[in-house]
């Protein structure tokens, strides 16, 4: 039974017709379970009916004329209970409605099961027999994990604009994704693919038969090169029958059967790379059938060569590729260092497939002012390629081709954005002062880019947080002693006369060293942070040494630790700074010695463990910091990189709100500095609410600082006290959201509310 429902799922996912493909699939359900008929109903959600799109064994005239409310009947039910019915007599039902059109009296036996995706019912499927009976387990298990598999196929191919139902695009207006960074970008999307899969192309029609078979021609010319190369490289080295794939890869290259199947599929309109997709993969479902175990293992070789050949295929098609003037930024995975090698080119916006508001790469987007989304899972970014967009970082969403009045509507937000930029930059070197008086210290999130953030122009009392892994991440080794003081130097120098705060290394999780890989199963929850830095002290030791060396006759420096999660690295951690700070002094000439100062100490909060030990550690360091986003992370149990769940991911948690309050109430008990440095602190709503929890340090991107006075200049500390004792007695974050939208729009403070994003 797995074999037959890999075998539907892959040819389901293969179709580029929607009614040819549930057509297939009904009929392969029907045969499997040998059964009499089987449909399919897909779900229309603006007119609130499931449509009959399919069936082996009702009437044809039937197919896209045949609705059933989403309250009605038996596929009504299925839809409503979200689960499996099955019924020995159908038409006794309560729930039966007769259909005659469907010509279905003589079935009594009836299964049903929804097809769901991320809680939304896309349709039903149903198989029904003559013969009153109740379907058995195996069967109704069968049709159950059929439908959830078919439910991200479908999904997926629809998602592609391939899928028509009967003339009509079933793609929607837009493509839902997670906020990444706030902000409207509209322009000309220009995709970049880091790596070729087969699996991520959309099945594509291109009208130049002539061009796409030269190019399908040169990458079989280029790929055969290529492994010829490499067995010729490893010859030298493995002397064995491993390299015999080589030979069966070049074997298939070379053979007229493969290359003629491509070709017609080509003639018949398709791209080079569609038509590579689909000989491919109907070669792997042909071995993935086979019984043989290691002719099935066949399959994989296929897939391999069908990238590679994808590879030269999209270099070629790409070759002549030349960014224009202003652009959106669309990829798989939109890396840090892809964002970075764009940012200076005319990037207007980001569109990731993968990743969440707080990858890394979305922190980036932020602090560079770049509108992003993240996660926007099951697009087709092969056809998006040079059309053009309206994205929206407010609300999450990719419009693709928009109209004319789409386009004129966020031509006015964008001008609403320039012009509320232009008032907040009124206050930028004002002070962070309420209505009634309270000061609040507004500092700048520092280190992941050079240049700007550095600058005291933007009105930042100092540095809450300076990124030191970023400048060690855009190497090839560890930096070494002199190289970071130099960097420090400057950043210290920049800020001579106001605090910065420097975090020690950060790697780990999302963030890696490409000469120092760390491979885990689960990252998040592994070697990182001060966990590395402990069992590296030859690492640790040289970068504190760096720092204090950095901070001669300056003296504003203050390192902080992070992922700390027990006392133990607490003290560890302080016997290597005060080793590295005895060091530099006895190095010194005895003149010199007073130009070194012993920074302070202080720990991020952002592993839950150590909110129970904040007692404890008070006696240890002389200050605290949140770390928001991890806090959050680790509080929900949700990694923020998972696009799947990343919507679970909110500071405005009810749990993470009254963490971050405990937090407050007991540094406050024990006199102990406190600050926050995560993204929470570069939003209006989250910014007002930590103000009334008591912190007096807000940490934030450059781009944040103004907009975060202005909100602070524009309110009154006691009116915050009372929201916040609102907030803190809510259930659920949507009525925290709700709330805070309302007390914004009641402060006069509506414009900076955008959706969730603010």
């Amino acid at each position: 039974m797995l074999t037959t429902l890999r075998r539907i799922v892959l040819e389901f996912s293969q179709a580029s017709e929607l009614d040819q493909a549930l057509m297939h699939l009904v009929s392969q359900v029907k045969e499997a379970l040998a059964t009499q008929c089987c449909s399919v109903y897909l779900a229309d959600h603006q007119k609130q009916h499931f449509l009959l799109m399919a069936s082996n064994g009702l009437a044809q005239d039937a197919f896209g004329r045949t609705s059933i409310g989403f309250t009605e009947g038996l596929i009504g039910l299925v839809g409503q209970r979200e689960e499996p019915i099955n019924i020995a007599n159908a038409q006794q039902h309560p729930d039966f409605i007769h259909a005659p059109e469907v010509q279905e009296d003589h079935f009594q036996a009836f299964l049903g099961t929804p097809i769901i995706h991320q809680r939304k019912v896309l349709g039903i499927l149903t198989v029904q027999q003559e013969n009153a009976r109740i379907f058995t387990e195996n069967e109704e298990a069968f049709l159950v994990t059929l439908s959830a598999q078919l439910a991200n196929a479908l999904v997926n191919v629809e998602a592609q604009g391939l899928l028509e139902y009967h003339g009509k695009q079933s793609i929607g207006k837009y493509h839902k994704g997670i906020g990444g960074a706030p902000g409207v970008a509209i322009g000309q999307m220009i995709v970049v693919h880091p790596k070729a899969d087969l699996t991520t192309i959309a099945l594509t029609k291109e009208g130049d038969i002539t061009q796409q078979r030269v190019i399908f021609d040169n990458a079989v010319i280029r790929t055969f090169a290529e492994f010829s190369q490499m067995s010729e490289k490893l010859k030298k080295i493995i002397s064995d029958s491993s390299l015999d794939i080589f030979d069966v890869y070049k074997q298939l290259l070379a053979s007229d059967n493969f290359k003629i199947e491509v070709i017609a599929k080509i003639n018949q309109g398709w791209n080079a790379e569609s038509a590579l997709k689909l000989i491919v993969d109907s070669y792997v479902v042909k071995f993935e059938a086979l019984d043989d175990e290691y002719l099935r293992e066949r399959a994989y070789d296929i897939k391999d060569l069908g990238n590679r050949l994808l590879n030269n295929i999209q270099n070629l098609a790409d070759h002549d590729q030349h960014l224009p003037e202003k652009f959106i930024l669309v990829a798989e995975d939109v890396s840090a260092a892809m964002l970075a090698e764009h940012q200076h080119l005319g990037l207007l916006g980001i569109v990731s497939l993968t990743g969440s508001n707080n990858s890394h790469t979305a922190i980036l987007a932020k602090a560079l002012n770049i509108p992003a989304i993240m996660g926007v899972e099951y697009l087709a970014i092969r056809q998006l390629h040079q059309k053009h967009a309206i994205l929206d970082g407010y609300a999450y969403q990719l419009y693709v081709t928009p109209g004319e009045a789409l386009i004129t509507e966020y031509q006015h937000i964008l001008a609403a954005e320039y012009q509320l930029q232009a008032q907040v930059k009124e206050v930028e070197h004002l002070p962070a002062l309420t209505k009634d008086g309270h000061s609040m210290s507004l500092l700048v999130n520092a280190g992941l880019s050079s240049g700007f953030e550095y600058s005291q122009n933007v009105g930042a009392d100092g540095v809450g947080l300076y990124r030191t892994e970023i400048p060690f991440m855009n190497r090839s080794c560890f930096p070494s002693e002199l190289e970071q003081t130099a960097l420090y130097r400057q950043v210290l120098a920049s800020f001579s006369g106001k605090p910065v705060t420097m975090r020690t290394l950060d790697v780990g999780g999302d963030k890696s060293l490409p000469y120092f890989p760390i491979i885990e199963a689960n990252p998040f929850l592994g070697w990182r942070g001060i966990r590395i830095t402990l069992d590296h002290p030859e690492i640790f030791l040289v970068q504190i040494r760096a720092m204090l060396r950095a901070n001669y006759g300056l003296g504003n420096l203050a390192i902080m630790l992070p992922m700390i999660s027990s006392i133990t690295e607490v003290d560890e951690a302080i016997r290597l700074i005060n080793q590295a700070y005895y060091e530099l002094s006895a190095e010194l000439p005895s003149h010199e010695r007073e130009t070194l100062t012993r920074p302070k100490i202080g720990v991020m909060i952002e592993v839950p463990s150590v909110i129970f030990q904040l007692e404890d550690l008070a006696d240890k360091v002389d200050f605290f910091s949140v770390g928001s986003n991890d806090l959050t992370q680790y509080l929900l149990a949700v990694d923020r990189n998972n696009s799947r769940v990343a919507s679970l991911y909110d500071f405005y948690h009810p749990a993470v709100l009254r963490a971050l309050q405990y937090i407050a109430q007991i540094s406050h008990k024990r006199n102990m500095p406190l600050s926050i440095c995560g993204e929470l602190a570069n939003e209006a709503t989250g910014a007002l609410l930590l103000m009334a929890m008591g912190y007096k340090k807000l940490s934030m991107s450059a781009h944040s600082i103004a907009k975060v006075k202005w909100v602070i200049r524009h309110v009154e500390y006691q009116k915050l006290q009372k929201i916040l004792a609102n907030v803190l007695s809510l259930k659920n974050t949507m009525s925290v959201h709700s709330y805070m939208h309302e007390q914004l729009v009641e402060l006069g403070l509506g414009d900076f509310v955008h959706a969730r994003s603010q």
